[in-house]
């Protein structure tokens, strides 16, 4: 597990507002759908009083990750980055040498991840690889079989100045 959870102060806030949402409507609303199941009779035999548990069982998993990752969260100040290279915030247009193949990816910290969106979080292998390099340069990122190469093309940092 992680010593601690890099990320801004937007993303420390969803995550703290998904929290609360999550305990303070989530945990009670099954917590009746379990109470109206359990009246229904033998609890051996309900299907819905199991599903109910189970739902709150995962919802309980969901609130004790996000709990952990408050708890090591570290705030990270953009203005205190450096601007020349791959770091928290980084939004990176990178090419497979191999393929041709041309992406974009934006370095982010929890409670921010959008893999459809192309962020992927900081610690995650990729964005490890990748972090330090500068434009030119080229990132071995490991993989389950092997190793592959991506060359740095751009390196901007919109996402964390319009969202910080």
């Amino acid at each position: 597990m992680e010593d601690f959870y890099p990320m801004t102060r937007k993303g420390f806030d969803k995550l703290k507002a998904e929290l609360e949402h999550f305990e303070g409507v989530v945990m009670p609303s099954i917590a009746e759908k379990i109470g109206a199941a359990r009246s229904e009779g033998d609890l051996k035999e309900n299907a819905e009083y199991h599903a109910q548990r189970e739902a709150q069982g995962l919802m309980q998993a969901k609130i004790n990750l996000i709990r952990t990752k408050l708890a090591k969260a570290q705030i990270i100040d953009p203005a205190t980055l450096p601007r020349d290279q791959v770091s928290f915030g980084a939004t990176v247009t990178v090419r497979d040498p191999d393929l041709g193949d041309e992406e974009v990816f934006t370095l982010v910290g929890a409670g921010e991840e959008d893999y459809d969106q192309g962020r992927i979080l900081i610690t995650s292998p990729m964005a490890s690889g990748l972090l330090g390099k500068k434009i030119g340069e080229v990132a071995k990122i490991p993989a389950p079989k092997g190793s592959y190469e991506l060359e740095i093309l751009s390196i901007s940092f919109d996402y964390l100045d319009g969202d910080s």
